[in-house]
């Protein structure tokens, strides 16, 4: 389903990324965020901020750490300089990723017109919202470490945040590209989390209309 302006969707119910248990996963939270300490917070680019839901048992500053090394990998959007992210702990930024649990995902998401069933992440106009329980648990359709299939949540929402749209399967045995709904099935190609090859090409695929 292609989104609607400003609001994208990615992941369905499920788990099964390859990654090491987790406690007990909250289904709704307070509603609170903490936000997380930023590592590094002058440079250009996009100014972005990491906050994480009370009560999720998600280390804010752990999670912001790992979205920076996605944000800046050369296979993801930051590829050959063309985007370039630097994370704020305060002040204006146009780019915030929000880790919640699935009640304020919902809320969140909602206030929009989307229904993301207490199971999906979206993207609302500025706001990633990341479902608590995809980031701890992954998705059945994908097979790789847990770690990876993080990458493909935030390169997917980013992306969409960036202009790209819905992409679909290149080919059999294809990398499948960060912009397809991947949890939806492969359609042929191979699951895959980052927008860029080693090589530097862009691993696309036809538009969804």
């Amino acid at each position: 389903m292609r989104p609607k302006p400003k609001v994208s969707t990615e992941t369905k119910p499920g788990s099964g990324s390859k990654g090491g248990g987790h406690p007990a996963i909250p289904s709704s939270g307070p509603g609170t965020f903490t936000v997380a300490r930023a590592g590094a917070t002058s440079g250009g680019g996009n100014a972005y901020r990491v906050e994480v839901e009370d009560g999720t048992g998600v280390d804010p500053d752990a999670a912001a750490t790992q979205i920076a090394g996605f944000l800046a990998a050369p296979r993801g959007w930051a590829h050959g300089g063309e985007h370039t992210f630097h994370q704020v702990t305060k002040g204006p930024a146009g780019l915030v990723v929000r880790i919640a649990t699935a009640a304020t995902v919902d809320r969140i998401c909602g206030s929009s017109g989307l229904n993301t069933h207490g199971e999906v992440n979206c993207r609302v106009g500025v706001n990633v919202m990341v479902n608590l329980k995809r980031w701890q648990t992954g998705s059945p359709e994908f097979d790789g470490p847990l770690a990876d299939y993080r990458a493909l949540i935030i390169n997917h929402e980013v992306g969409h945040w960036l202009g790209h749209g819905h992409e679909t399967c290149p080919g059999k045995g294809r990398p499948a590209p960060a912009m397809m709904q991947q949890i939806y099935g492969l359609k042929g190609c191979v699951a895959n989390a980052w927008p860029y090859d080693a090589n530097g090409h862009y691993l696309g695929g036809p538009s969804v209309p």
